[in-house]
């Protein structure tokens, strides 16, 4: 047997000696090297970077979703349902304008004034919102059904108790508060149901959704006048007691969503999101946009009365407005899945502050008054068709339940007492005595839209004066 050996070199003094070995360099760099590293890193986040960019690098990105939606089977159905459930829910609540011209026009209770009747449309919308963050913690111990059903009782309790009112603060308990809180356990979790079920098709989704409550809208705003002619304000309320309650069941019935999957928090009140700027300008967004809409919506039936219209014509007008309503919100789905949610919000809402000053302020007979109230109709509602999916866009996905909640509570103030500044504003005996009340709404939806272009300049990245998307990969150097 032979042994390999590492051959041998004789040195100065003829002994074997190994052969010198090459000198490998580090590759690991030194610590000067790795200091020099964490400072530029340093230096990049703190002034390279812009306030956007440090955001997206400390913050989770709400595009990223844990679960991708079916975008349609079952998830069709749920539009069937939503649709069901803003006819029966919102759709009867914006007929409060019939109520509250009728309740103008008549002195059935001697004690109330015309801020008592509009305080009580502004807390039956507005208690709807107020109880979001406890709904929304019910529905996250006990699923979306039981919440639905308890808010069915109360909105059919509270409309048959308003059928026997006698005094003004029958009015507030029944017609106000008990309808209100019958509407938020009924809305407040179902809201996000459909958005978990579509991705891509999420707007026109809403969109269709949402256009229930024009579609209901323009039913009762026609049967309740005709009710009330025909019969007694008291028989208007039995009636949409039963009907509403008896789809809204059916609604309860069919209703899935899909929280095992998205797996949400459905925190109540997440305090972590109000310090995010973005999702400041979404309240912003919110809040001002509330103003001009509950102002449009309650104030058109009166206004058309002041200006001569008959009691049918002036509820025409109304149900011209859902109407508009039921046409618009798909059309403005579709757009926004295929133009931007935020885009397609913010231009719509910037167009109804516009139509107020151009056909609402002059309009002074019938065909005018009609055109205005499709094409404002159309437009006027675009918040509560886009919240849902801005809010995934914004938040993402999982933390749309806690977002809305927060939205819920933001818009409260507004909805309450928005038709009581707009008849503060009027000005009786005046030759438009809704001057005001126009301005008012007008400049409400303008400001609303100029938080979205801020929120879409935000988004995008905003240098210098240079408008262009944040690239991902840039981020990532």
């Amino acid at each position: 047997m032979f042994e390999t050996t590492a051959p041998t070199f004789a040195n100065n003094h003829g002994y074997g000696v190994q052969p010198p070995q090459p000198r490998v360099q580090s590759l690991r760099p030194s610590s000067k090297t790795e200091m020099n590293i964490r400072v530029y890193r340093i230096f990049k986040f703190f002034v390279l970077l812009s306030p956007r960019d440090r955001s997206r690098l400390s913050t989770p990105q709400a595009d990223v979703e844990v679960d991708i939606p079916p975008d349609g089977g079952y998830g069709w159905v749920q539009v069937g349902v939503g649709f069901t459930i803003n006819a029966f829910t919102w759709g009867q609540t914006a007929s409060y304008s019939i109520y509250l011209a009728h309740y103008l026009s008549h002195n059935m209770f001697s004690t109330a004034t015309s801020i008592d009747y509009a305080f009580i449309g502004g807390i039956q919308f507005a208690v709807s919102l107020l109880i979001a963050p406890l709904v929304t913690v019910i529905a996250r111990k006990l699923s979306t059904q039981p919440p639905m059903l308890i808010g069915i009782l109360l909105q059919t309790v509270g409309f048959i108790s308003a059928s026997y009112a006698t005094r003004t603060w029958h009015l507030y308990l029944a017609q106000g508060l008990l309808i209100g809180l019958g509407l938020g356990f009924i809305f407040v979790p179902s809201t996000p149901v459909i958005s978990q079920w579509f991705s891509k098709k999420r707007s026109l989704a809403l969109g269709i959704s949402s256009a229930g409550s024009g579609v209901g809208g323009l039913i009762f705003s026609f049967g309740i006048q005709a009710i009330i002619d025909d019969l007694s304000l008291a028989w208007a309320f039995r009636i949409t007691a039963i009907v509403s309650g008896v789809m809204n069941l059916l609604a309860v019935a069919l209703i899935r969503n899909r929280n095992s999957t998205v797996k949400p928090p459905q925190l109540g009140f997440d305090t972590k999101l109000l310090v995010r700027y973005d999702v400041l300008l979404l309240l912003g967004w919110g809040f001002l946009s509330m103003l001009g809409y509950i102002t449009l919506l309650y104030s058109l039936p009166d206004f058309s009365a002041s200006i001569g219209l008959s009691k049918t014509q002036a509820a025409a007008i109304g149900a011209y407005l859902n109407l508009g309503t039921a046409i618009g919100r798909p059309m403005a789905g579709f757009a926004s899945d295929k133009l931007g949610r935020i885009e397609v919000a913010g231009v719509l809402t910037c167009f109804c502050g516009f139509t107020c000053f151009t056909i609402w302020t002059p309009a002074t007979n019938y065909g005018v008054k009609i055109l205005f109230a499709i094409v404002s109709g159309a437009v006027v509602g675009v918040f509560w068709m886009t919240v849902s999916p801005i809010a995934a866009e914004v938040a993402g996905l999982p933390q749309v339940p806690s977002l809305l909640s927060i939205m819920w509570l933001t818009i409260f103030l507004p909805i309450l007492f928005a038709e009581v500044i707009a008849l503060k504003l009027r000005r009786p005996g005046a030759s438009n005595e809704y001057l005001y009340p126009q301005i008012f709404a007008g400049l409400s939806s303008v400001l609303a839209s100029a938080c979205l272009l801020e929120l879409w300049r935000y988004r995008r990245g905003y240098r210098g004066q240079n408008w262009r998307p944040i690239k991902d990969e840039n981020l990532a150097s």
